[in-house]
């Protein structure tokens, strides 16, 4: 199985790399499972301007790098969005990311790992998981959401406190639905 962690910000500062590579380690820990982290900073795709809709063209690509991304995205048997918060919502350049490829998510399971303060993300995951429905993808009911991030990681990265929950019971779940859906598509 392979999962894709994808990296949902692109803003210089952003706080998403440190949780992200903490449920890349953990999802390396378990059997079968190929990970591969997405920082959407290495696919500087424009805003969304293909002439179709890539639900009616076949993902038939104007732009080389929209067409390698939905490539990219398809590679994938389940996802892990690390997702943070602005102005209680998820970022315009994940959303971007989700719009120009369809088929490529479809019929597939969707894990959320949100992150901001009080609030640790959890509206715009809500708002996210509209959208992944209309994808035509499943998005994992147990979620991670780390209030005050800036708290929780040290700067390499490692975990400083036992106060993260969800972790197991996200990925037990996202594997789950992973391997099933995987068997079912074929």
């Amino acid at each position: 199985m392979k999962i894709q962690v994808i990296i949902g910000s692109t803003r210089q500062g952003r706080l998403g790399e440190k949780p992200a590579k903490w449920v890349v380690e953990e999802l390396k820990k378990k059997e079968g499972v190929e990970v591969e982290l997405i920082d959407l900073r290495d696919w500087p795709l424009p805003f969304f301007d293909e002439p179709q809709s890539p639900s009616t063209s076949k993902e038939n690509y104007t732009n080389p790098l929209a067409a390698k991304w939905a490539k990219k995205v398809g590679e994938a048997d389940g996802y892990v969005m690390v997702v943070a918060e602005y102005n209680h919502g998820y970022t315009a350049v994940l959303k971007n990311a989700l719009d120009y490829v369809y088929y490529g998510w479809n019929k597939k399971p969707v894990a959320f790992l949100s992150y901001g303060g009080i609030s640790a993300g959890t509206r715009a995951v809500q708002q996210l998981r509209q959208v992944v429905l209309e994808l035509e993808m499943i998005p994992i009911r147990a979620g991670v959401h780390i209030p005050f991030v800036w708290n929780k990681f040290d700067e390499k990265g490692n975990l400083k406190t036992e106060e993260i929950h969800g972790l197991d019971a996200m990925i037990d779940s996202l594997l789950w639905w992973t391997e099933t859906l995987k068997t079912a598509r074929k």
